[in-house]
């Protein structure tokens, strides 16, 4: 993989203009009243991908109280899930869904046809496997639609170069995006970053970040079933393929890496890695099911990530960071409840506990959503999508080195240019799948040392 800098994409051109995009939607902020849909104040929400995932995410847009919301229509490529979708948000929230079955649309111009139900100032979820994302982000920026996407938002180097140009789209429009990385709007961890900027544990040394669980939702896929194309199989097992989701790695870790970088407070300039595949069976995925990644600051400072889908293996699902006075918990089990925590020391030696956050911990996915919706009725600047595709570039840039064998830095992974599906826009239920099948029945998988130049 060449490690040439990129003419005008480098890391420090993007970190330099770190403020750029919420500089340019305050200054607009002033210049634009705040849209709302409907003379009533209602803000009216359009759910683009029905999955689990979206289906959670209107429910938790449904929560928020400070002003009326409606969902008013849905789309997906799949009929049946998107009527699973419906009847689940409707019995959660009945007098919040208006979705007459002409507002419920299904293909791959779907998106489309949701959207144009809103007006501008309206808020579309984008809650499909991420290879689409650039595709529909583009459409909302030109309907003036308020956005919330789901994480990540990138998956590859020209994927990320896209989204960070939409960022800036987006702001000089005045558009409020949030992006699904919920852990930065958690009251606890807050509270912890607060913490260590004000010195409480010292200087970081480290950072330790693991997700090791068993199996774990559509990471291993099978053969083919007869019943299903070949387009619309990947897309249904999309966390089996790197075209649709980055894989594994990049739909699980992303989380653990964006709250260590957060306190950190840096993105890492380079990744060194490994990992493999074990006891695979049929399963003809691209995953590996274990990963090892040393991430370096450009201090020298290093996260430590661990990642694991396997079977009756030890499970351990946080995040720590070391400095040079004591330790904190970023998180203990899962997204939530964090349980952040200081310590004087190295170890959790519960009797050198300096400060826990007390219990219940708000709720960061319904967090997320008050934020995003108060910034709308406020027309207060907010737009987390250069964040967002940070995030998702760090955790490529990791993928990326596992399953090349190489050290990868950040201008190397934003200047690759292997696209994984560069005709994901033109996509129609009679297309071929990105991703073919190999002669031996399988898919390419990546290959550490024998392919140094792409993942597949």
């Amino acid at each position: 993989m060449s490690q040439r800098k990129p003419q005008s994409n480098s890391r420090r051109e993007f970190l330099g203009n770190a403020g750029a995009a919420v500089a340019a939607t305050s200054v607009l902020g002033s210049a634009a009243k705040s849209v709302h849909a409907g003379e009533d104040n209602t803000i009216q929400i359009a759910l683009v991908g029905s999955g689990g995932r979206g289906t959670g995410a209107a429910k938790n847009a449904l929560t928020v109280d400070n002003g009326p919301l409606k969902l008013v229509a849905m789309a997906d490529v799949f009929p049946e899930r998107l009527a699973d979708s419906y009847e689940s948000i409707y019995n959660a929230f009945p007098e919040k869904v208006d979705v007459p079955e002409d507002r419920k649309f299904i293909g791959f111009d779907a998106y489309q046809k949701a959207m144009d139900c809103l007006k501008p100032g309206d808020v579309v979820i984008m809650a499909t496997p991420p290879a689409f994302r650039w595709v529909h982000f583009t459409y909302a920026i030109e309907k003036g639609l308020n956005v919330f996407m789901e994480k990540p938002i990138s998956v590859d180097g020209p994927s990320s170069r896209r989204m960070f140009e939409l960022a800036e789209q987006s702001a000089a429009k005045n558009l409020k995006v949030g992006v699904g990385l919920m852990c930065r709007h958690c009251d606890a961890r807050q509270q912890l970053y607060d913490r260590i900027k004000g010195g409480e544990i010292g200087d970081i040394l480290e950072l330790r970040a693991y997700r090791q669980a068993g199996p774990t939702a559509r990471e291993a896929a099978g053969p083919k079933p007869d019943d299903i194309s070949e387009l619309m199989y990947q897309i249904r097992e999309f966390h089996s393929f790197l075209w649709a989701s980055g894989g594994c790695y990049s739909d699980f870790l992303i989380h653990n890496i964006d709250e260590s970088c957060w306190m950190k407070d840096a993105w890492p300039v380079k990744a060194e890695a490994s990992g493999g595949r074990h006891y695979r069976g049929d399963a003809i995925d691209q995953n590996f099911d274990n990963y090892f990644v040393e991430y370096t600051f450009d201090d020298g400072t290093k996260l430590f990530l661990g990642g694991r889908t396997i079977a009756g293996c030890s499970q351990q699902f946080a995040s720590y960071a070391h400095g040079t006075k004591g330790l904190g918990v970023i998180s203990t089990a899962s997204h939530t409840p964090a349980k952040c925590r200081t310590y004087d020391g190295y170890q959790p030696d519960k009797d050198k506990l300096i400060w826990q956050y007390p219990p219940p911990e708000p709720n960061p996915y319904e967090l997320e959503w008050e934020h995003l919706i108060s910034a709308i009725r406020n027309d207060e600047p907010y737009n987390e999508v250069k964040r967002g595709t940070e995030a998702s570039l760090v955790t490529a840039m990791g993928r990326m080195a596992a399953h090349t064998g190489q050290v990868i830095t950040w201008d190397s992974i934003l200047d690759c240019e292997h696209e994984f599906a560069p005709e994901v826009d033109k996509l129609t239920f009679e297309a071929p799948a990105p991703l073919q099948l190999a002669a031996n029945g399988k898919y390419p998988v990546p290959m550490p040392g024998l392919n140094a130049a792409r993942e597949f």
